[in-house]
């Protein structure tokens, strides 16, 4: 049992912020050696049920649900700040050829523990991740989230078709792939596998046939993919596809929409294409840093809101300009409030802190297992220092509620704000600072 007195920030079941100033967290291990909250509230209210354990006091500091990343390319990781004309010659010139490097198993493993490294010291404690077409990627990757006890889920690319050589892979041989990953990773430890087309002009109807199959067989992964992000990648889609009703409708007749499957950004999009998300389950993964960073346009919480599908917040490293789920919850709140191609609105605090925790899991299905620090959620959780920096000391200093204390962290914190961070399974790189 280890028990915390700090502020104390959770959240309730329909997403109301909590907030002790004096709060209390106990955390101890299950039958199976993973952290649990056991309790989570005022110190006042519940320190007596603890009087004979010891407390790890940390004032001025405040515990948080770690984040969640609903959508990241970890071999993109040094593509990020490339620069570029837009999102098709961006992949051209960058990303494609980046992610030949990652046949290399030594350099995927490399990369995947510098990357895991950079999650954690941003707080980001559970990611859906891309891999590249490689399997060799995909094991790098899990191997490295295992070490940690870091609850992870990716996939290997799937791309049999406008793809440059070295990232390109073969229809039949992917799929197989694919299953074979499914068995060696899927529900160990915390991991979890994604079945993952890049997107789906870059996939053969064949091997989106053997993904919706695939995805049949294996009811309880997840599906991850792009759509609606770009102007030009529609048009090209419809041009691929012209017998599906829209971009989005592509992976539907494919069977790639149900629960656990997640699409990044879902911009361009008609209320048909927002009923087809509702009525699926399928979820979106909103990429602000990356749609501003590429020109692509902004999500419209209004309308998804309006016809009710579920979405959070992703960074989408490396089109995403920063792993830090304080710039990416900032350019949540500048996409919300454009109001010339859409409905504008001004997001809460506490909302955009949602949509990165307790939301985001959600989304994913893993809705009271992380994202939050209610009992019996593992326990991910972060140490906040709202005095980082001078300016943000000053200005956490002057807050008067909740909201004006975390927009003040939105606006202007960043990584110095994690003062470390702390993972379910506990291990000696479970704090990184």
């Amino acid at each position: 049992m280890r028990v915390y007195r700090s502020a104390l920030l959770r959240f309730a079941d329909d997403g109301t912020a909590l907030y002790d100033q004096d709060g209390l967290l106990a955390v101890a291990p299950d039958a199976a050696g993973r952290e649990r909250v056991v309790a989570a509230g005022p110190w006042q209210a519940l320190s007596s049920h603890y009087a004979g354990h010891p407390v790890t006091h940390l004032p001025g500091r405040i515990i948080a649900p770690g984040f969640v990343d609903m959508h990241i390319h970890f071999p993109q990781t040094d593509v990020i700040g490339s620069p570029a004309d837009g999102l098709l010659p961006w992949l051209e010139n960058y990303t494609f050829p980046h992610e030949t490097r990652f046949a290399d198993p030594a350099y995927g493993e490399q990369v995947a523990e510098f990357f895991i490294d950079e999650l954690l010291r941003n707080g980001v404690t559970t990611a859906l991740t891309f891999a590249t077409s490689h399997p060799a990627s995909v094991d790098a990757l899990m191997a490295q989230a295992q070490r940690r006890g870091m609850r992870l889920i990716t996939g290997k690319v799937l791309q049999d078709r406008h793809s440059p050589d070295g990232v390109r892979d073969e229809t039949e041989q992917s799929l197989i792939d694919t299953e074979a990953l499914i068995r060696r990773w899927h529900g160990v430890d915390r991991l979890g596998y994604a079945i993952t087309p890049r997107f789906a002009p870059t996939s053969t109807h064949e091997q989106l046939r053997g993904a919706g199959e695939l995805a049949a067989r294996y009811s309880d992964v997840w599906i991850q993919s792009h759509v609606a992000e770009n102007l030009d990648e529609i048009r090209w889609a419809r041009e691929l596809f012209p017998a599906s009703r829209s971009y989005l409708a592509v992976y539907d007749d494919f069977g790639l929409m149900r629960e656990r499957a997640v699409y990044a950004h879902c911009i361009h999009f008609d209320d048909d294409d927002r009923a087809l998300m509702r009525d699926t389950a399928s979820v979106a993964a909103v990429s602000p840093t990356s749609n501003l960073f590429l020109g692509s346009g902004f999500f419209d919480y209004a309308g998804a809101d309006r016809v009710g599908f579920g979405y959070g917040l992703a960074s989408d490293v490396g089109g995403g300009t920063s792993f830090s789920p304080f710039h990416t919850m900032l350019a949540a709140y500048y996409v919300g409030r454009e109001g010339q191609t859409k409905q504008g609105l001004s997001l809460s605090p506490e909302q955009l802190w949602w949509q990165h925790t307790a939301g985001a899991a959600k989304a994913l299905g893993l809705g009271g297992v992380v994202g939050n620090l209610q009992p019996g959620c593992e326990a991910d959780f972060v140490v906040l220092n709202p005095a980082a920096t001078p300016l943000l000391a000053r200005k956490t200093q002057q807050a008067r509620n909740l909201a004006e204390l975390l927009f003040a962290l939105i606006v202007i914190g960043d990584d110095r704000v994690i003062q470390s961070t702390h993972i379910a399974n506990p291990s000696p790189r479970n704090a990184m600072r």
